[in-house]
């Protein structure tokens, strides 16, 4: 583009960086952010006027005439062209039946929407007359994101019909403030003091809250939507509660969010991100503006079961308004500064944006009823809240390839019931409100909790003597390269373990075991037990520094490995003591060990095991279990089959 076509160059707005991202990532697959609203438009038309009209509006908004570009240092920045031809496009499918005209209408709107905008190519706008009769139009509106948002399309829908009646001119229409003063206001914000605000928010949030598995390269899909509305009476009393409370009701929405997902998410500090209008009040004629002003925002609450709910709504409201004044702040920012913790995947929306007013047209014009919208975010899950009339409206857009039809009704109804207890009792805690319903709870509890065949046996050492006294000759494991019998299996873990009590090991103790995946390590878990302690497994692809830090926390009296292994655990671990189950040295030792007599006895009480979680927060975390949950979770197939154990 020539210096004599460009007006203006800016910069860009925090959420116009990510949603650039985005649109690059995959260039060839559905954008996300590319949005789309349907008009209807009843009474006389003049198409020419029509034209001219969005066409005054596109060159009355610098804004929608921006394109996309990035300069050699590699920053990117936003061309603002001085004049841009707006892409339009007339069909008539007034020949055709009423199904079939309006099944062709969506047709043309679905081909418009699936049409990838070049952020380099102004404007990135586009629309789509249809003609259904002499006095019946749909207009498509399709629009990226990334050059405005929902209050700023509900501002051009607002000044449409005045451009409209003055002949397609905008003298009728008050000056309009350049979305470039906006961006100079987020430039004198102090952003230091919006780091320190978030760094204190978010502190101590360790791990990710998300609702599905984390996958950096997971190809975008266009998502499906679920749309539902409360009742009459649950969106007075959300109101009502809000009042009460001296709340906003995107706060009580945002709250029993927080409840379904600590559920989703098994969580009870979760983290889901929201957006903000992002117009500050002190910048004349901000309302007035188009642009992209919103900013998706981390939002954190922390569940106490015993906490009143209408005092973790009160306080998320509080430290909401305490964050007020940094909410210019974007979001990768945001999460460098907090880490793990900060990261999220699903996503609210409380469309608080001003409305067109109801009014009668002209009788040489038409009137415009909005018909609905298709607009999405990247997010597994994105709940979009309509605030508007008697009953509240929700819309979850949900990827289906991770949740499908039914998951997403789940969650939706997950969160109605939510709303409705909280409205019922804002008094009750937190931990009494019943998150699952009926037919949630029944599945959950009773069928795939069907465990009711007893267990016999407090451990498994004790569940395999058993099997090893009914099937001694039968094959309990096998690596590919040898298998052990129950009987051999039984003798030489009896073995190692008696060796492991030589060595100083004790009930109730803990054993490192650092070995590959091999029928020795089979017998070398089960020695453990034999010899009263529980075992810590010790993953030696680790890096060294996790390694040491797990054999530091975990306190062993012993570490069990082999001569591949036991490079990678360092000299000092369990005070030296260290059993290579490989070595000549200890071969010999074993097999000199007598392997009859009982084990040391443990009960369903004792230690089984410790295992670490992945410490993604930096902190790898011990969790302990106990023989009792390990025996019965094999319990009663001990008792229906001979188990073989592969390696």
């Amino acid at each position: 583009m020539t210096r004599s076509v460009v007006e203006d160059v800016w910069p860009l707005s925090p959420l116009q960086e990510g949603l650039l991202f985005h649109a690059a990532f995959d260039d060839r697959g559905p954008d996300v952010y590319q949005g789309q609203r349907m008009l209807e438009l009843v009474g006389p038309l003049d198409t020419d006027r029509l034209r001219r009209t969005w066409e005054a509006l596109l060159a009355r908004h610098g804004a929608l005439r921006a394109s996309f570009r990035g300069r050699k240092s590699g920053e990117a920045v936003q061309v603002i062209a001085r004049e841009a031809e707006l892409p339009w496009r007339v069909m008539d499918v007034s020949g055709l039946a009423e199904d079939e005209a309006l099944a062709e209408t969506d047709r043309l709107a679905a081909d418009e929407r699936a049409r990838r905008f070049d952020p380099a190519v102004a404007p990135l706008l586009r629309l789509l007359l249809v003609r259904l009769g002499d006095a019946r139009h749909r207009l498509v509106v399709t629009s990226h994101h990334v050059v405005m948002d929902g209050w700023s399309m509900a501002v051009l829908f607002n000044e449409l019909p005045a451009v409209y009646a003055e002949g397609g001119h905008t003298r009728a229409l008050p000056r309009v403030t350049s979305y470039r003063e906006y961006l100079a206001w987020l430039n004198r914000q102090d952003k230091e003091a919006a780091r320190d605000a978030w760094r204190a928010e978010l502190a101590g949030a360790d791990e990710p809250t998300l609702v599905a598995p984390a996958d950096p390269g997971r190809a975008p899909v266009a998502p499906e939507s679920l749309i539902t509305y409360l009742s009459e009476e649950l969106t007075a009393g959300l109101a009502q509660l809000a009042r009460k409370l001296g709340v906003t009701v995107n706060t009580v929405i945002q709250g029993a969010w927080a409840l379904v997902l600590a559920r989703l998410a098994g969580r009870t500090d979760v983290v889901f991100g929201a957006t903000a209008a992002g117009r500050p009040a002190e910048l004349p004629g901000v309302e007035a503006m188009i642009g992209l002003f919103i900013n998706t925002l981390p939002v954190r609450v922390r569940l106490d079961g015993a906490q009143p709910v209408a005092e973790m709504l009160t306080a998320l409201q509080r430290r909401q308004a305490g964050l007020m004044a940094h909410q210019h702040l974007g979001l990768p920012e945001i999460q460098r500064l907090a880490g793990l913790g900060s990261v999220f995947d699903t996503i609210i929306v409380y469309e608080n944006y001003p409305r067109p007013p109801e009014r009668e047209p002209a009788p040489d014009t038409f009137a415009i009823r909005f018909l609905g919208g298709e607009e999405a975010a990247h997010y597994p899950l994105t709940l979009v809240v309509a605030p508007e009339g008697d009953r509240m409206g929700f819309k979850l857009d949900h990827r289906p390839d991770l949740y499908d039809r039914a998951d997403a009704r789940s969650v939706v109804d997950r969160l109605t019931r939510v709303l409705e207890q909280v409205v019922a009792d804002p008094s009750a805690p937190v931990g009494r409100v019943d998150v699952a319903g009926e037919t949630e709870r029944s599945l959950v509890v009773e069928e795939w909790n069907a465990t009711r065949r007893p267990v016999t046996a407090g451990s498994v050492p004790e569940l395999l003597a058993r099997q090893t006294r009914r099937t001694p000759a039968a094959v309990a494991v096998t690596d590919g390269e040898r298998s052990l019998s129950y009987a051999e299996l039984e003798d030489s873990a009896a073995r190692l373990a008696r060796h492991l009590t030589h060595v100083g090991v004790r009930r109730g103790d803990r054993v490192a075991v650092a070995m590959e995946r091999s029928a020795d390590l089979i017998v070398a878990l089960l020695a453990v037990w034999r010899a009263g302690a529980a075992f810590v497994p010790v993953d030696v692809e680790y890096p060294a520094e996790r390694v040491a830090f797990l054999l530091q926390d975990s306190a062993p009296a012993a570490v069990v490995c082999t001569r591949l292994t036991s490079g990678s655990v360092p000299e000092d671990a369990a005070g030296g003591r260290r059993v290579v189950v490989d070595d000549p040295e200890t071969t010999s030792v074993l097999a000199g060990c007598r392997a009859d007599g009982p084990g040391v006895w443990v009960g369903g009480g004792d230690v089984a095991y410790v295992m670490y979680t992945s410490g993604s927060s930096g902190v790898p975390k011990g969790v302990v279990v106990p023989h009792g949950a390990v025996a019965g979770l094999v319990g009663v197939r001990v008792g229906r089959w001979v188990l073989v154990m592969r390696c």
